[in-house]
């Protein structure tokens, strides 16, 4: 995959629909896109692509187009506004919430058994491979913000940081690490510089 761009989005272990949200993303409190064009959105399943159900071909990839890059930012930027409003406990936008179920619908897929070399579950759809992926990460949005999971969507607490992510303990109030130390480091500047 040698012709695909670097990515350049966090991938941080969440759910898929929170790591696709997460693409537009901040580097020193300043706003960031990861699907700009194509080549992002391409150069992020790519990175992702071991997580999905429905295999993505490097031939699939390279075959990403402006009009999925285009569509896989809605659905991003709807993913951002459920998120936004699962860690305020605020409802959900009729508009994302419409957003979500148009992508879910966009691509019939299936499950189909295979059995040789060794038994296994493998998702077949009429459509194009990535429309299908982009489908399957708005209806695992459904499941997550409709779900249990939807009580613990936070927004990452660190300096200049606008990811969410869900908590996986209760005193977790950072995506990363990463932000954690910046916000530590940033309250101790600040005890230190009071006269």
């Amino acid at each position: 995959m040698a012709d695909l761009i670097d990515g350049g989005a966090p991938i941080l272990g969440e759910p898929l629909p929170l790591e696709l949200g997460n693409t537009a993303y901040a580097v020193r409190g300043r706003p960031r896109d990861g699907l700009q064009t194509a080549e992002h959105l391409a150069a992020w399943l790519r990175d992702v692509r071991t997580r999905l159900e429905l295999r993505l071909t490097d031939a699939d990839l390279l075959a990403v187009t402006d009009d999925d890059a285009v569509s896989g930012r809605e659905l991003r930027d709807a993913i951002r506004l459920l998120a936004v409003a699962a860690a305020a406990g605020q409802s959900a936008d009729p508009g994302a919430v419409e957003t979500l179920n148009r992508h879910a619908r966009k691509t019939p897929r299936w499950h189909e058994l295979r059995i040789a070399p060794e038994p296994l579950v493998t998702v077949g759809t009429a459509g194009r491979p990535v429309a299908a992926v982009l489908a399957m990460i708005a209806e695992e949005a459904m499941h997550l913000f409709a779900g249990p999971l939807r009580l613990e969507v936070c927004a990452c607490q660190g300096p200049g940081c606008v990811l969410h992510f869900v908590r996986d303990t209760p005193r977790r109030e950072w995506c990363s690490p990463g932000c954690g130390n910046r916000a530590r480091a940033a309250r101790h500047y600040a005890k230190v510089r009071k006269p």
